[in-house]
């Protein structure tokens, strides 16, 4: 046996003039095997996916809780109001510092809905576990567990948008 191709044979016959019907049946017949050229969409943004750096935010958050807490959440303390500088997306120092962090993560967080908001406090900041959060939201289980990471990815990208959360490239 050779491993040559085989091409089918193919009959060709000369004919002086092809009937109608069959021309318009093989033409018919062309048209219908032939691919429809498609029209070129404008092709759509990468979905970003804010899963990888849920860890980050839980990790931010907590920073956040023991900022918000060394600071009393007082903003106008210094006499003045604070300017928002560059101190979100470094290590916290001073006092002036840990407040204008405090104030930026706060601004984050009033742009999560109030659901996502109270399931993230509940879980993140007070600790508690996904069923006890659902029973005492007044949700299933599954609800809070189903949400909650959606609702982490929301603050994730309202973080990274704020450049308080800094992602690798």
């Amino acid at each position: 046996m050779s491993a040559a191709l085989q091409l089918p044979q193919l009959w060709a016959q000369a004919s002086a003039a092809m009937p109608p019907q069959l021309l318009a049946s093989a033409v018919h017949h062309i048209q219908r095997r032939a691919p429809v050229p498609k029209k070129a969409e404008p092709e759509a943004e990468p979905v970003v996916s804010y899963a990888f750096y849920r860890r980050h935010t839980e990790n931010l958050l907590k920073r956040y809780l023991y900022a918000s807490t060394q600071v009393g959440r007082s903003p106008n303390l210094l006499g003045e109001s604070v300017g928002r500088g560059w101190v979100s997306s470094r290590r916290v120092k001073t006092f002036e510092d840990a407040l204008i962090f405090v104030l930026d993560v706060e601004r984050c967080l009033k742009k999560l809905t109030p659901l996502d908001l109270q399931m993230i406090t509940r879980v993140l900041l007070q600790e508690y576990t996904h069923a006890e959060t659902a029973v005492m939201m007044g949700l299933s289980s599954r609800t809070v567990d189903m949400k909650l990471p959606l609702a982490i990815d929301r603050l994730t990208e309202e973080l990274v948008g704020r450049a308080l959360l800094v992602l690798p490239e």
